[in-house]
């Protein structure tokens, strides 16, 4: 039984940080590539932040990079999102995502046929 778990949402003031965490269960860590992706209201769902299997590539898209860091801990099967300076476009659901090494392309680009596994996302609001 796979399980992902993602925590740390909450409401914050813009200029503020939160820190979002991703724990896994039921598969090898180490067999995924970790990412982080979010979705506003009326949206399509986006990538944020992404790091392989190995833990040395790591991809940030342009909006959040310099100011949110992804990194994940092997030993714990944790994921984290340390968002800093956060600002009122960041307010969306966030998702954690490991995806199966083999079809994860990096930059955050994986093949939707590949084994997949998401949670259920957690909230992240930022007022002005």
């Amino acid at each position: 039984q796979v399980q992902v778990a993602e925590s740390g949402g909450g409401l914050v003031q813009a200029g503020k940080s939160l820190r979002l965490s991703c724990i896994i269960s039921g598969l090898n860590f180490d067999d995924y590539a970790m990412g982080w992706f979010r979705q506003a209201p009326g949206k399509e769902r986006e990538p944020v932040a992404c790091v392989a299997w190995n833990g040395i590539s790591r991809y940030h898209v342009d909006s959040v990079r310099g100011r949110f860091t992804v990194s994940r801990d092997s030993a714990k099967k944790v994921l984290y999102l340390q968002m800093n300076t956060l600002k009122p476009d960041d307010t969306a659901m966030y998702y954690c995502a490991a995806l199966w090494r083999n079809n994860y392309q990096g930059a955050c680009q994986y093949t939707a046929s590949g084994l997949h596994y998401w949670g259920q996302g957690t909230q992240v609001t930022v007022s002005s």
